[in-house]
């Protein structure tokens, strides 16, 4: 529901290439954010991983990341999170500390996947 309003799109393809914007840890199904980091986190890839099947790719194929945590001290929570997602990936990977849009958003993952 935030695409059109915000003016973005959450997914492009270019040729071998997949930008997916960055997607915070709602749970789309029901609208609802969870209090905690590491299940936002699990929430932004589940979406990630349904975004980039959509889109004709796979979690394998994620070559960059970039992680937006609104505060340092969540980063060993989301720790066991990213290296089950993405520990046998091994993107190339940013983390930014910086506050989101609502202050219940804990986390944000931008992905862009290659397959060429």
């Amino acid at each position: 529901p935030f695409e059109k309003p915000m003016g973005y799109s959450r997914a492009l393809v270019q040729g071998d290439w997949c930008f997916v914007s960055g997607v915070t840890g709602y749970d789309y199904d029901t609208m609802q954010m969870p209090d905690h980091v590491a299940d936002q986190a699990t929430n932004c890839f589940e979406t990630i991983a349904r975004v980039l099947k959509e889109a004709g790719f796979g979690m394998a194929n994620i070559a960059r990341v970039q992680y937006t945590v609104t505060d340092r001290q969540w980063v060993p929570l989301l720790q066991p999170v990213l290296e089950t997602y993405l520990g046998h990936i091994r993107p190339a990977a940013t983390m930014v500390i910086a506050d989101l849009i609502e202050a219940e958003m804990l986390i944000e993952i931008e992905v862009t996947a290659f397959k060429g």
